[in-house]
C-alpha cells in the first residue's frame, strides 16, 4: 500500500504550501476492508483522504438495513464538511476495500482551512461531489436491476482500485447492494458462465471489462464524470 500523499487528487491538486500543512500534521497507515470509520450520528474527529483502497458510506434505515450511497476512493476525502465546524456523520463509514489513507484530526483540518481559501473550496467541491453520487446511487438502486447495479459497482470498484481484482465476500456486497445474498450468488454465477467475471474465495476478478460496461447501467458513466469535476 502506498505511503504518499500525492497518490490522493484532492491533496495533489492544492497549492504547494497548503499541501505541506495538512502533510505535517497527517498519520498515515493501513485500513482493513470492514473497519468502520464513523457511525451515524457519531461527531467525525478524523478526516480520511484514501490513498488506495474504497470507502463506502451506507445509509442505515429503521429496522438496521444498511445501502451503499456513495463511494471514497483516491479521488476524494471522508469527513471534509469538518472543516467548516463540529460535525456529526448522517451515514456509517466502512472501509470496503483495505486502504491505506492520510488521516488528520478534524480539530487540525478546521484551524488549517479556516485561513486557507484552497483548503475550504477541497471540502466544498468534494460534498458537492458526494451529495451529487448519492442522488445518482439512490435513483440507481431504486430503478435499475441487480444486474446492471452490480456490474456498476464493479466497475465503480476497479476504477477507484486501479485493479481488475476484487477482494469481497458476497456476504459483503449484498450490503453494500442492499439485496439478499443468494441475489448476489446469482448473478456473480450468471456474470462468470458469461465469461465476464471469475469468482473464488472472496476475490472477484474481472475478466472483461466491455463485456461488464455492457451490463451495466449509464450510471457508472454518470458517477465518474461527477467524480472527475
Amino acid at each position: 500500500m502506498t505511503a504518499d500523499p500525492l497518490a490522493n487528487k484532492l491533496l495533489a491538486e492544492l497549492p504547494r504550501a497548503e499541501f505541506n500543512l495538512l502533510c505535517s500534521q497527517m498519520t498515515i497507515g493501513p485500513c482493513n476492508q470492514g473497519k468502520v470509520l464513523c457511525e451515524v450520528g457519531d461527531e467525525i474527529d478524523q478526516v480520511y483522504f484514501p490513498l488506495s483502497g474504497m470507502i463506502s458510506l451506507l445509509t442505515i434505515v429503521s429496522d438496521g438495513k444498511a445501502i451503499e450511497t456513495a463511494t471514497i476512493g483516491k479521488d476524494g476525502v471522508f469527513g471534509g464538511a469538518a472543516a467548516f465546524g463540529l460535525y456529526r456523520s448522517r451515514v456509517r463509514a466502512i472501509v470496503q476495500v483495505a486502504m491505506s489513507a492520510a488521516t488528520i484530526p478534524a480539530s487540525l483540518l478546521r484551524r488549517s482551512a479556516e485561513n486557507s481559501k484552497p483548503i475550504q473550496l477541497l471540502c466544498m467541491g468534494y460534498n458537492e461531489v458526494l451529495l451529487s453520487q448519492a442522488r445518482v446511487t439512490a435513483a440507481c438502486n431504486a430503478l435499475h436491476t441487480i444486474e446492471a447495479r452490480f456490474c456498476r459497482w464493479l466497475l465503480q470498484t476497479s476504477q477507484a482500485t486501479e485493479s481488475t481484482t476484487v477482494a469481497l465476500t458476497q456476504e459483503f456486497l449484498s450490503e453494500m447492494l442492499g439485496v439478499r445474498r443468494t441475489s448476489v450468488t446469482e448473478v456473480a454465477k450468471g456474470l462468470q458462465d458469461a465469461g465476464v467475471i471469475s469468482y473464488s474465495r472472496g476475490l472477484i476478478q474481472i475478466r472483461d471489462i466491455p463485456a461488464l460496461r455492457g451490463k451495466s447501467c449509464e450510471c457508472f458513466e454518470t458517477l465518474r464524470e461527477q467524480n472527475a469535476i
